[in-house]
């Protein structure tokens, strides 16, 4: 009798998140057998499928939080581009956007997830963790490994935790003061500019 392999087990094998093992013995691309309430794959299925992998199929992504940082965003992307060339990857798009990390309705991030879902790559590429989120980063890396994309990112961290921590607090502040005063009026501006004084003020102390 051939040996026979947990769902777990097979995702592990793939780099897959086990629902994507899942939904793939659902839509009957992998040949499962149901054993009490778990499905068991084959060994020689799981041969076939690691013999007949595809290529990697990438899509960088790159945000920032301002138009007077483009070229910061430039930068990124030249990041990203030369790190999918080091890794053989084939780039399918590349989506950039000037949005703050904490807005959860941004297009771009909304365009990955579509394409997530549509199964048009299985890599995703950012400069750092906080480029795609500045929080909830592992739900994320959840969520996009459900349908079988992996993130993947060139860097960990680009600032020291004290850094991090002030830029997290301007992120809040500057993400409510936009909603309460609207981000093109003057008391946003005033707002914000003050509140980031205060914080250089009390980082030096």
């Amino acid at each position: 009798m051939p040996r026979l392999y947990k769902v777990s087990e097979v995702a592990r094998m793939l780099n897959v998140h086990r629902v994507t093992v899942l939904r793939w013995i659902c839509d009957k691309k992998i040949r499962a057998i149901r054993m009490g309430k778990l499905w068991m794959i084959p060994e020689e299925e799981i041969r076939r499928l690691l013999g007949g992998r595809q290529e990697d199929i990438a899509v960088l992504y790159a945000r920032v939080s301002s138009r007077d940082q483009k070229e910061d965003l430039e930068t990124q992307l030249k990041t990203l581009e030369q790190y999918a060339a080091s890794k053989g990857y084939k780039v399918a798009d590349t989506i950039t956007e000037i949005a703050s990390g904490l807005n959860e309705n941004r297009k771009g991030l909304k365009k990955l997830i579509d394409l997530a879902k549509e199964g048009k790559f299985n890599v995703l590429i950012v400069a750092y963790p906080d480029r795609l989120t500045r929080f909830g980063f592992r739900y994320l890396e959840e969520l996009f490994s459900a349908y079988g994309v992996r993130i993947e990112t060139v860097f960990m961290t680009e600032k020291s935790p004290r850094e991090e921590l002030v830029e997290d607090m301007i992120a809040i502040i500057s993400h409510f003061a936009g909603k309460l005063y609207g981000t093109r009026s003057h008391k946003y501006r005033k707002f914000v500019r003050k509140f980031k004084r205060m914080i250089g003020m009390s980082s030096q102390s």
